[in-house]
């Protein structure tokens, strides 16, 4: 889908034509959009094919007549639990009249800027439209991983209560999101190093200082990825802990009614052989049954209090 905007009045229009000032928004583009639209700007198609690739990676390319960036941004995984979240491609591209967008899906970091939500932002301003879009990124980066923490909180709250595969299967995908959204932050911080050194794009002093907030988002937002791996990790290993304490107080009193179990089992073992009923005690008198059930039974209480009293029972 294609749309064209122009910024009038501080006002975000509908435009019709790929005139000087417009803002090209292609957001799961077909082959005949992205071939209109550089056929008329003079641009690569596979530059503008490139961003809807879920595998390219970002980078920064200074071509013939326009420059390519592309960086990373979150996107919720379909059908997935609460936290999970990939990252794909975002494409800008910068001519000398105007700029493109491509995304290969709608995601709140265009449609802010097509409900006009962004403050002080302008379709003619290009490098600082640029840097807006960059800047909005990395907010919702940081907007993202704190629901991820937020979701690691809920999870470990459930330790105390019955542990469920769902809440195993969950904190592995939150862990995924962490390593994709590192891996893609990393990326995007290396684009945002070399805009600072590329002296064709023209700049102005406010650009300059809204690219400093992006790289100090951008790296916070790194650092917050890390300190949440790190808890992510802690919250697995408590995870396993605390399974395999379960385990072990499991066995333990398996083992110890096991051994309660033994000793009725022996006594009337012993009294089931085929053997001369001279030699068992209480063979011959007439409530020897009831004597030998009631031995049983005090052997039986005296183990168990000495198991409690070793805290195994």
């Amino acid at each position: 889908m294609m749309k064209i905007y122009r910024t009038l009045d501080k006002q975000l229009t509908r435009a019709d034509d790929m005139n000087e000032g417009v803002w090209i928004c292609l957001t799961a583009p077909t082959e005949n959009e992205v071939r209109q639209v550089a056929t008329t700007l003079d641009i690569e198609p596979a530059d503008l094919f490139a961003a809807t690739d879920p595998e390219e990676s970002a980078r920064i390319s200074l071509e013939d007549g326009y420059t390519l960036i592309i960086v990373d941004i979150p996107v919720k995984v379909s059908d997935a639990a609460e936290g999970v979240y990939t990252t794909i491609p975002l494409g800008i591209l910068l001519t000398q009249q105007l700029i493109v967008t491509v995304c290969s899906a709608d995601t709140p970091v265009i449609a802010d800027f097509a409900a006009c939500r962004v403050k002080g932002f302008s379709t003619r301003k290009k490098m600082r439209f640029v840097y807006q879009l960059l800047y909005r990124a990395a907010t919702m980066y940081q907007q993202e991983l704190r629901l991820i923490d937020r979701r690691r909180i809920a999870i470990e709250k459930n330790l105390s209560g019955d542990l469920r595969d769902s809440d195993l299967m969950e904190l592995h995908g939150l862990e995924s999101t962490l390593v994709y959204f590192a891996t893609s932050l990393r990326a995007n911080a290396t684009v945002l190093d070399r805009l600072t050194r590329y002296k064709r794009l023209e700049q102005y002093p406010d650009d300059r200082d809204l690219l400093d907030d992006v790289i100090v988002e951008i790296r916070q937002a790194i650092e917050m990825t890390g300190i949440y791996r790190d808890d992510i990790k802690g919250t697995r290993e408590l995870f396993s802990s605390i399974l395999d304490n379960r385990m072990n107080t499991a066995m333990k009193y398996l083992t110890s009614i096991t051994l309660l179990m033994a000793v009725p089992t022996v006594i009337s073992g012993l009294y089931g052989m085929n053997v001369a009923t001279e030699g068992m005690p209480f063979a011959r008198t007439p409530a020897g049954f009831f004597i030998i059930i009631l031995l049983t039974l005090i052997t039986c209480i005296f183990a168990a209090w000495v198991l409690h009293k070793k805290h195994m029972l």
